[in-house]
């Protein structure tokens, strides 16, 4: 009796300091990936929009953090109902919950667990900004946002995490978002331009980047802070794993920068810098399910097959005629679906979990479960998402009237302008009030 009294103590997980703070770090540089994707995406648009890409996702931070508190972490994480959405009451207003309280079966505070998986919930309807850029009205975005993640994400995040949850349960493995968040972004931003239409001028007007700089620096952050979105997903379990996944992180982003900008000079003739920012990204989506799974080896494989995959669908948008912005589609929704997909191939059955791909003599059964979770969660997200556009289209207007999107939707939406160019020094009134024309004029965009 003594000696099964001692085995369930240490069986039962305690309070670690070490992996409290580490995901509290974790916590942080996922926090920073929101400001490093509204420099990324800040840079890409027309220097009369950039103002409002950086509202687009700077806005998420406030209002998705709110919501999490109210019922969003109960809905996600809560005790499962029909395999579909969670809620436990404890959790509404995180009001119910022991200050040292686990997480189940983990040594960190549920509380360290909520604010980790916040910063995931932040960053994902933000990705959807960036295919809607120029076009939309701010306070609709905000009531999207609210309504998009109580509809869709917090159920979705349930359905691939949460215990009960039916993707979960079923096996589908996903390390750290591919399906809960880029493949549920990317589908939605999807589904809301369809519904939204293009841009005045697409195809027409020349939509450079203005600020490659700012590109580069969204990129550089996002990349850092990816390290804690993929290492941290572990939860700071002293095994091993998400070691394996910090180094795949890196790895994959390498590949995939390098197939990109390979592809770019077949291609185009030139390594713009615009390429090494979206190959890096490319590589990081797809990673993020994968990475947990795979060899070093096999994330190179995953990342140069995504790097040159992204480049080729970035161009999809001209030949079908659909507007997404900024590539959400392109790099996000594609780039997860392979890297989820990939996991079918590529998982050795010796890191995360026992599931082997069918290059590990596993078959093609994980293959099918990852398609299962890929294609349910871009039919629901697409369809969801398109339905709520239509609905907000229909009642309060998605979009800014034509000559305001034509004029600049900073000044409009905002009433400021990114950029003082009244000349230092003085000069006159009319040179103080003219907004001259995007700075980045020598800057090529991929497939544009």
């Amino acid at each position: 009796m003594a000696s099964a009294i001692t085995t369930l103590a240490a069986d039962t997980p305690t309070l670690s300091a070490a992996n409290t703070g580490f995901m509290l770090i974790c916590s942080a540089l996922v926090m920073l990936m929101t400001p490093g994707l509204a420099f990324f995406y800040g840079g890409m648009v027309r220097v009369k929009s950039s103002l409002n890409m950086l509202m687009m996702s700077f806005i998420s931070l406030g209002i998705v953090t709110i919501l999490w508190v109210l019922y969003g972490f109960s809905l996600a994480f809560g005790a499962d109902s029909g395999s579909l959405i969670g809620w436990t009451s404890d959790y509404v207003g995180l009001s119910g919950i022991g200050v040292t309280e686990l997480w189940d079966g983990y040594t960190i505070p549920v509380y360290v667990f909520a604010v980790f998986q916040l910063m995931f919930a932040v960053i994902t309807p933000a990705l959807i900004s960036g295919a809607l850029a120029d076009r939309v009205k701010f306070g609709a975005w905000a009531l999207f946002i609210t309504l998009w993640v109580t509809v869709v994400y917090f159920p979705v995040a349930h359905w691939v995490w949460g215990a009960g949850g039916w993707l979960f349960e079923l096996g589908v493995i996903d390390f750290a978002g591919g399906t809960a968040v880029h493949i549920n972004a990317g589908a939605a931003a999807l589904g809301v331009i369809l519904v939204i239409g293009k841009r005045v001028g697409f195809k027409k007007d020349p939509m450079r980047p203005h600020s490659l700089p700012l590109v580069m620096l969204g990129a550089g952050l996002l990349w850092f802070g990816w390290f804690g979105f993929n290492a941290g997903s572990w939860l700071g379990n002293d095994d091993g794993v998400g070691a394996v996944m910090f180094l795949n992180t890196q790895v994959a982003t390498a590949a995939a920068m390098l197939a990109w900008l390979g592809y770019e000079k077949l291609r185009h003739g030139s390594f713009t810098t615009l390429g090494a920012a979206s190959g890096a990204v490319a590589g990081l989506v797809a990673i993020t399910p994968s990475g947990g799974s795979c060899s070093p080896l096999g994330a190179i494989a995953i990342g140069a097959i995504a790097g040159v995959v992204c480049a080729m669908a970035v161009g999809l948008k001209y030949k079908f005629g659909y507007d997404d912005s900024l590539d959400v589609v392109g790099v996000h929704l594609v780039g997860g679906v392979i890297g989820s997909l990939l996991v079918g191939l590529f998982a050795t059955g010796g890191v995360q979990s026992d599931a082997a791909g069918l290059f590990y003599g596993g078959g093609l059964e994980q293959l099918g479960k990852q398609a299962v979770g890929v294609f349910s969660v871009l039919a629901y997200s697409l369809v969801a998402s398109a339905v709520l556009a239509l609905l907000l289209d229909k009642t309060i207007g998605m979009r800014v009237p034509e000559d305001d999107e034509v004029s600049g939707i900073d000044q409009v939406e905002h009433a400021e302008t990114a950029y003082d160019f009244s000349g230092a020094g003085g000069g006159s009134s009319s040179r103080s009030t003219a907004v001259p024309a995007p700075v980045a004029a020598a800057s090529k965009k991929v497939d544009a």
